[in-house]
C-alpha cells in the first residue's frame, strides 16, 4: 500500500500533547488535506484511560486499548508515541517499527538514550522515525538542521530549550523573586511539575542538546558526555549582581565544534549580555541560535511546550511522512544517529569561558591578596572585582570577580583552593559568562 492508502494514524497516549494532536487531526483534517493533498485521518486513540480524551470531546469510536489490534491494521501508516518515558515507550515503538509502521515521537529522553538503536531498527523495517517535537516544542529546529541548514558546516548551537526553567529565571530576573518563589508560581501556573527535577536539574535540556548537536555536527554526541548544571542552586543575589553588570541569567544548552573537529557541550546557567537576542527570550518561550559557516547566525524562536504548539510539530511530522517527503531525507542523508561516528569530545576541563565568581570574605587585611594569588597560581586573569553589600551584619563582604577567558579545569582547581581559605564565609559561587559567538562570514 502507498503512503496515501496507509493514511490512518494511531496516537498512543492522550495526555497534554496527545490530546492536542488528536484534536488537530480530527478538527483540521480537511485543512490538512487541502494543504498536502493527503486525506489524513485519525483512526485510533490508544490509552488505558480516556478521561482526558472525553474532556476534549474526542469521538469515542476512536478509543482503543488493544495496541496489537492497531498494529495489525494495514491502513495505519503512522503510529504516534506520546506516552513518554524510556521503558514502555521504547517497547511500543519497537513493536510498531517491527510491524512496519512509521513512528512519530516527542520523546527526547528516549531518543537521547536509544536514538541510534531505534533509527537502525526503523531502517531494517523500511520505515522512519519523525521527531520534530522532541526539541523546542513547536519550533521547527530539527527540520532546520537536516534541511534548511544542509549547506552549512554548523559551528555552534546555543539554546534556551526548557520553558519551565526559563519561566523561573524570568521571574527571578524581572520580578526579583527567589528561586523557591518562582518555582512555586511556575507550579501554580501549570508550567512546572510537582516534581520538577528533570527540568530544573538541566537534564531535560541535555536530552535535547544531545539530539540537536548530533544532527548539527554529523557526529554522535552521547548524553553521558554532556556536563550538566541545573538552576536549583541559584541565588537571587547573583542574579541581581549579574544584572548590575549588564547580564541576564539563562539556562543554556551549548555545543561547539572546533577547527580540529573536537566538540564541546554543556548545559548550565550562564550570564549573557542584555543586548544578546537570547536575553530577550522570556517566560516559557524557547529559542535556539545556530551558527553556520555560510549563513552565519540564525535563530529559531517560539513556544517550547504546551498542547497545541507541540502538537503542531507532531502533526508536521505526520504529514511529512504521509506525503513521502521525510522518507527521502531519512533514507538519503548520512546524518542520522545510526549512520554517524561517535563524536570526538573536547575534555570539559579544557573548554574556555569567562566566569562570574562570588566569594564572601571576612573583612580583614590581606584577604584579597590571598585570593588574587590563588587566581594567579592557576593562570586566571581577573578582568574586574566589585565589592557588594550583603545586607547582613556578619562581618563578611561579598566580592564579585569577573575573569578573562580561562579554562574550566583551572577555574575548578582555583575554586577548590579558594573554598579552603579560612577567611571565606561559605563556598564560592561560579557562573559562566557566554559571549556572542563570532561569525566566520
Amino acid at each position: 500500500m502507498s503512503n496515501i492508502e496507509r493514511n490512518a494514524v494511531a496516537v498512543l497516549g492522550c495526555g497534554t500533547v496527545g490530546g492536542g494532536t488528536a484534536k488537530i487531526l480530527v478538527e483540521d483534517c480537511e485543512f490538512l488535506r487541502q494543504r498536502t493533498n493527503v486525506p489524513v485521518r485519525l483512526k485510533y486513540i490508544v490509552d488505558v484511560n480516556f478521561t482526558h480524551a472525553r474532556a476534549l470531546g474526542l469521538p469515542e469510536e476512536l478509543y482503543e486499548k488493544d495496541l496489537d489490534k492497531v498494529l495489525a491494521d494495514p491502513e495505519v501508516g503512522v503510529v504516534v508515541e506520546l506516552i513518554g518515558g524510556t521503558t514502555l515507550a521504547r517497547t511500543f515503538i519497537c513493536k510498531a517499527l517491527k510491524a512496519g509502521k512509521n513512528v512519530v515521537t516527542a520523546n527526547k529522553a528516549l531518543l537521547a538514550h536509544y536514538g541510534a538503536e531505534l533509527f537502525a531498527l526503523a531502517r531494517e523495517n523500511g520505515v522512519v522515525i519523525g521527531f520534530e517535537a522532541s526539541c523546542g516544542g513547536g519550533i521547527p529546529i530539527i527540520r532546520a538542521l537536516y534541511d534548511g541548514l544542509i549547506a552549512n558546516r554548523n559551528e555552534a548551537i546555543y539554546g534556551i530549550v526548557n520553558g519551565t526553567c526559563n519561566y523561573i529565571l524570568t521571574q527571578m530576573t524581572h520580578d526579583g523573586k527567589s528561586y523557591a518563589e518562582a518555582l512555586a508560581e511556575a507550579q501554580t501556573q501549570g508550567l512546572a511539575e510537582a516534581n520538577p527535577t528533570l527540568d530544573v536539574s538541566g537534564l531535560d535540556s541535555a536530552h535535547k542538546l544531545a539530539i540537536m548537536s548530533s544532527l548539527a555536527f554529523g557526529k554522535y554526541v552521547e548524553l553521558s558526555a554532556i556536563p550538566v548544571i541545573g538552576i536549583d542552586t541559584l541565588e537571587l543575589m547573583d542574579v541581581s549582581a549579574g544584572q548590575d553588570l549588564g547580564y541576564t541569567i539563562k539556562l543554556m544548552a551549548m555545543a561547539r565544534k572546533y577547527d580540529d573537529g573536537k566538540i564541546s557541550t554543556m548545559v548550565c546557567p550562564v550570564f549573557i549580555d542584555k543586548n544578546h537576542p537570547l536575553a530577550w527570550v522570556s517566560g516559557s518561550f524557547n529559542a535556539v541560535s545556530v551558527y553556520g559557516h555560510a549563513v552565519g547566525h540564525t535563530m529559531y524562536y517560539g513556544r517550547g511546550a504546551g498542547s497545541s504548539p507541540t502538537a503542531s510539530a507532531v502533526t508536521s511530522d505526520i504529514m511529512s511522512i504521509l506525503t513521502g517527503a521525510f522518507q527521502k531525507y531519512f533514507n538519503t542523508l548520512p546524518i542520522w544517529a545510526d549512520r554517524i561516528e561517535k563524536a570526538d569530545m573536547l575534555e570539559p576541563s579544557k573548554a574556555e569561558e569567562k566566569f562570574y565568581i562570588r566569594i564572601n570574605v571576612i573583612d580583614k587585611p590581606g584577604v584579597l591578596a590571598n585570593v588574587t594569588a590563588i587566581f594567579a597560581k592557576h593562570d586566571i586573569s581577573i578582568a574586574s572585582m566589585v565589592q557588594k553589600n550583603n545586607g547582613k551584619d556578619d562581618n563578611s563582604i561579598p566580592i564579585v570577580i569577573i575573569t578573562h577567558l580561562a579554562k574550566e579545569g583551572d577555574v575548578a582547581d582555583a575554586l577548590q583552593e579558594l573554598n579552603l581559605l579560612p577567611e571565606l564565609n561559605g563556598n564560592s559561587v561560579c557562573i559562566r559568562i557566554m559571549e556572542e559567538y563570532k561569525e566566520n562570514i
